[in-house]
């Protein structure tokens, strides 16, 4: 389609009529975890001189809010590792009465004994928290840090009221073992627990379709000590299962379903790259534009966006092809660590 897409002035929305409510913002990629489904043996991090300043990234929420977005979530790398996130939080309470909903953050918990207290008195609405094993061992290996202070985190995000949810990734050969005893703690401590398919966004890009644990084996492990029954998926990524009518376990499943069709999420890296999708091959550089949102001269950088976000694929490649294969490994370097997941 040439020109301008028509499309109303208070929403963005792509050519399959999916508007955008939800914005995740990565405001670094430095991680003090090295998570092999996520980071790469060798990062080369963005230099600070390059990330978008706070007040950037207001303005640019600001102006998202004015224009449908509802819900706000800080991403990583790790987060917390950036000073100024807990204010930047605090200056997001300001746009609540413009339409901003919820403002969520996604860590892995080894800085809450420090910052949940600052997270609640910000406003923050809730977390999602990265947990992949429960086995020390195992957790060291597949991160190369000690499990008990993200244990202490949890602990301290329960203690101040903070609503959470855990993510688990699971790898085979590497944490499959843990569905079931992750399950029993989660429901032993009313945490909401979701399951993760491994996805091609690994750092050093040695994702094969061999490494996924897909939904249908996750049951099956599952239905060997719960019944299980399926519930209504609403507009979240993850689907939802009932284990003995007490408990329920999400899982997103990646690679063996596509839930593009009813996708409401935009993606900001750090050094303001916006993407459509998630596994989008290409992103669109805001910082030079984001200037002008001070200025109030916000209808070009609207008709931008608005044009990059109409043109959001139907489904992501593997689901327009034959099978499976590794995608972006040369037109996209980027990871998990730099777009937040």
């Amino acid at each position: 389609m040439n020109g301008v897409v028509s499309i109303s002035p208070s929403i963005f929305q792509d050519q399959y009529g999916r508007n955008k409510r939800k914005l995740r913002i990565s405001v670094t990629d430095r991680c003090n975890f090295k998570c092999m489904y996520c980071m790469p043996e060798h990062p080369e991090w963005m230099k600070k001189q390059d990330l978008l300043s706070f007040e950037a990234l207001y303005q640019f929420c600001d102006f998202m809010v004015q224009n449908g977005i509802e819900k706000i979530r800080i991403t990583g790398g790790e987060p917390l590792m950036r000073l100024g996130v807990v204010h930047f939080i605090r200056n997001l309470q300001q746009l609540r009465h413009k339409g901003l909903k919820r403002i969520s953050i996604t860590t892995n918990a080894h800085y809450l004994t420090k910052y949940a207290h600052d997270l609640k008195q910000a406003g923050l609405d809730d977390l999602n928290i990265s947990l992949d094993s429960l086995n020390p061992d195992q957790f060291q290996f597949l991160t190369k840090k000690k499990l008990k202070p993200v244990l202490e985190g949890i602990a301290a995000v329960q203690s101040v009221g903070l609503p959470f949810k855990i993510n688990a990734v699971l790898m085979k050969g590497k944490n499959e073992d843990q569905i079931l005893p992750m399950v029993n703690w989660a429901k032993h401590q009313k945490i909401p627990l979701r399951f993760i398919e491994f996805m091609p966004l690994d750092g050093d890009q040695h994702w094969t379709k061999a490494d996924v644990v897909t939904e249908q084996e996750i049951l099956k492990v599952l239905s060997c000590q719960f019944h299980i029954q399926e519930l209504k998926q609403e507009h979240e990524p993850a689907r939802l299962y009932r284990l003995n009518d007490e408990y329920d376990v999400g899982i997103i499943s990646t690679i063996s379903h596509s839930f593009c069709g009813e996708c409401d999420r935009i993606r900001l890296t750090a050094q303001g790259e916006l993407y459509n999708c998630l596994f989008a091959t290409q992103g669109l550089m805001l910082k030079p534009l984001l200037d002008q949102l001070i200025t109030e001269k916000d209808e070009t950088i609207r008709q931008i966006l608005q044009q990059a976000l109409y043109q959001k694929t139907s489904t992501y490649i593997w689901h327009k092809a034959e099978g499976f294969h590794r995608i972006h490994q040369h037109s996209r370097k980027i990871s998990m660590h730099m777009l937040g997941g």
